[in-house]
């Protein structure tokens, strides 16, 4: 008999609302909730679901990101990798250090995540684990092309990690404390043009990593926005969900989900202003959700 994946319970509905007006009462910044992402990955992002192979590309306009892994590993996927991501972004900015802490037991790590460490097959421990091995191994490349020139990045975001968590003990404590070294190619994007986010839309949200993408990208997008910019729903599908099909049934059941997350973001990050047809996705006006030049005291 298999064990069916173990989840916490979803929130009340007025649990919820008042989720979303606290947000809007206090921001980031007096909540002490202010956190990064790389500006790459707000840009393009990782895959949504398990991919096969070692590969996998998504593109913006004339941008497109590639990451790679072993075979053994594969690539990492879902929420977790953008959780964990996020977690090392903002570490990095805070301690202005290659040499992240991950603490000295497992669910004292997790629930910095925002997640509640359960075994078995399905659970969060083994899932993590997973997806953490795959992020380390990872290498990106990053290709800027147009007609008059083509620019490449490649790097690995991972140096090195050192875990010495036992997962059948999650609260017990190591002799050491469990570290990550970010690659200094990673570190310099990432310490040099992070992009601010607000760490409890990000927890309000981590069930999809969809919804994850959407908020990084408008948070992102509207910090540079000078007036309504109108995308076409195959050019967000090649930014957000290439792994639907590529058909036009594709693109229509990819725009039914994004509509169907956008809504979940847009109850929560609540500065931005939208509308959407059968043919663009239409961003009219907004700010982001964290000020990028106010003064980030962490």
């Amino acid at each position: 008999m298999i064990k069916k994946p173990t989840v916490q319970p979803p929130k009340s509905l007025p649990a919820l609302i008042e989720d979303a007006l606290s947000i809007e009462r206090e921001s980031a910044k007096d909540a002490g909730a202010i956190g990064f992402i790389a500006r790459a990955l707000a840009i393009a992002t990782m895959p949504h679901r398990k991919v096969q192979g070692g590969e996998f590309s998504r593109s913006n306009g004339l941008f497109t990101l590639t990451m790679y892994a072993p075979l053994s590993v594969g690539l990492p996927y879902g929420s977790y990798p953008r959780l964990l991501l996020s977690w090392l972004t903002t570490e990095a900015v805070r301690t202005k250090s290659r040499e992240i802490e991950l603490g000295d037991s497992l669910s004292g790590f997790m629930g910095e995540l925002g997640l509640k460490p359960t075994g078995g097959r399905w659970g969060t421990i083994p899932n993590l684990k997973r997806q953490m091995a795959s992020l380390f191994c990872c290498a990106i490349s990053c290709l800027y092309r147009d007609k008059q020139r083509a620019a490449e990045m490649g790097y690995r975001m991972v140096s090195g990690s050192n875990l010495w968590w036992d997962p059948k003990s999650p609260e017990q404590r190591a002799l050491w404390r469990s570290s990550v070294s970010l690659s200094k190619e990673f570190f310099d994007e990432v310490v040099d043009r992070p992009v601010p986010i607000d760490l409890r839309i990000l927890g309000h949200l981590r069930r999809s990593p969809l919804a994850l993408d959407i908020y990084s990208w408008l948070t992102y997008r509207t910090s540079y926005l000078r007036g309504p910019v109108s995308i076409p729903w195959g050019g967000l599908k090649e930014q957000f969900g290439s792994q639907y099909a590529d058909t036009k049934k594709g693109t229509h059941h990819f725009r039914e989900e994004f509509e169907r997350q956008l809504k979940a973001v847009l109850k929560v990050y609540t500065g931005v202003e939208v509308e959407t047809t059968p043919e663009f996705f239409t961003l009219k006006s907004g700010r982001p959700s964290v000020e990028p030049r106010i003064n980030l005291k962490l």
